[in-house]
């Protein structure tokens, strides 16, 4: 470290070369001295790497050699810039998925566009298409049907040939892991109407479900 002292010598290099090269000639024999702009250099350049590690950050450009050296002994880079990552839900994600509710029934959608629970595993009109359309908001496809879930104004749960507003559910992972699917347009009363399945595996009216009734959780399944 270089210690730095308010005088003539501080403002005149040429004068401390000088004194430094008579003291060094009469105390012994010559040894070649570096030049004042070589020792403020060194000065600099230890300033700035004990900063920079201090600090954590890197040291700023200058156009000399030893400096970039040094920097890359701290894994700093002059040219590449990080960019903090993006995880947000993507938009347009395809899920094949049976979705297998609490009260053990598949639930499936049929060419008719009749909603309905299954116990059969393997039913052909239970394996489901789950595409994300937005952030935390599905759209729930027949695979075999070609019908989209939908809920009307009133809570009831159909078939729609065509994809709409109303075909738009909000997907929610519960604490016992299990999966609630609300309306997105629809409520009753400024409260969410959910896709359910009761005990025999019917379809109950949105505004009679619950987020926390078993009717209302289902399991997404990978199709064996």
């Amino acid at each position: 470290m270089c210690r730095w002292t308010a005088s003539a010598v501080h403002f005149c290099p040429e004068a401390a070369l000088s004194t430094t090269a008579t003291t060094a000639a009469s105390a012994g024999p010559h040894f070649p001295l570096p030049s004042a702009a070589s020792l403020c250099l060194a000065c600099f350049t230890v300033l700035l790497v004990t900063a920079g590690t201090v600090t954590g950050a890197c040291p700023p450009r200058v156009g000399h050699e030893p400096l970039q050296v040094l920097a890359s002994g701290i894994n700093c880079s002059w040219t590449l810039e990080r960019h903090t990552r993006s995880y947000n839900h993507l938009e347009g994600d395809v899920r094949l998925r049976r979705l297998y509710s609490a009260n053990k029934f598949f639930l499936c959608i049929d060419k008719t566009g009749k909603v309905d629970g299954t116990r059969r595993k393997n039913y052909a009109d239970s394996l489901m298409e789950i595409r994300s359309v937005s952030v935390g908001v599905v759209a729930i496809k027949s695979v075999s049907t070609g019908l989209y879930l939908a809920m009307s104004k009133k809570g009831t749960l159909f078939g729609s040939v065509k994809y709409n507003p109303s075909c738009k559910f909000k997907e929610r992972i519960e604490e016992n892991g299990y999966n609630t699917y609300a309306s997105l347009r629809w409520k009753h009363s400024g409260r969410q109407m959910f896709v359910s399945l009761n005990g025999r595996g019917k379809p109950r009216r949105g505004h009679k479900a619950r987020r926390r009734h078993p009717s209302t959780h289902f399991l997404p399944m990978l199709p064996s």
